[in-house]
């Protein structure tokens, strides 16, 4: 009797969580475009088209978020930006479009595509269609600043280690090399 109370009460907590576990990416007062992958052949898909759309009608540029569900750097970051969500907010409001590719750890450089315009890109033909010198690896997070055509509005630091403070985060906003 004892067990079968407890396995409930345990069934119980894990769905009542679950939704906060599915919640992990940009967190919700950023007001992220959530884009998941169409799987179409082994491929993760992004259709990046919306977002840029939606970017040129509101005049913001984009602030394209890549993270990973199984990705403990993406919950670290994810983690900075829900405790300075007071502070950081209104700065990303007011310049950009937060679009928060949804992935896996396991979804590789060659299993990642990008749709602009009519175009599917593999990851490296997007990347080096961005001009963007980190085209060679994938690093989980990743980030690009964009703007509406798409063309990159800076070149970004990659990895653990970027993003820990707030300063370096409005240093990255507001495009500072």
């Amino acid at each position: 009797m004892l067990r079968r109370l407890l396995l409930r009460t345990v069934a119980l907590v894990l769905l009542a969580a679950a939704p906060l576990l599915a919640a992990a990416g940009v967190p919700g007062p950023y007001g992220a475009l959530v884009v998941e992958p169409v799987m179409n052949a082994g491929h993760a898909e992004f259709d990046l088209n919306p977002a840029l759309a939606r970017a040129r009608r509101e005049g913001k540029w984009l602030y394209v978020y890549l993270g990973a569900s199984d990705c403990p750097y993406c919950r670290k970051y994810e983690a900075f930006l829900a405790q300075n969500a007071t502070e950081l907010v209104p700065h990303f409001a007011k310049k950009y479009l937060v679009v928060d590719l949804r992935s896996a750890l396991s979804v590789t450089s060659k299993a990642l595509y990008f749709k602009l315009g009519a175009s599917m890109l593999p990851y490296a033909e997007f990347q080096a269609s961005l001009g963007d010198e980190r085209a060679r690896m994938l690093v989980y997070p990743s980030v690009w600043l964009l703007d509406g055509t798409p063309k990159p509005l800076m070149q970004m630091p990659a990895g653990t280690g970027t993003f820990q403070t707030v300063e370096e985060q409005l240093e990255i906003l507001q495009l500072v090399q």
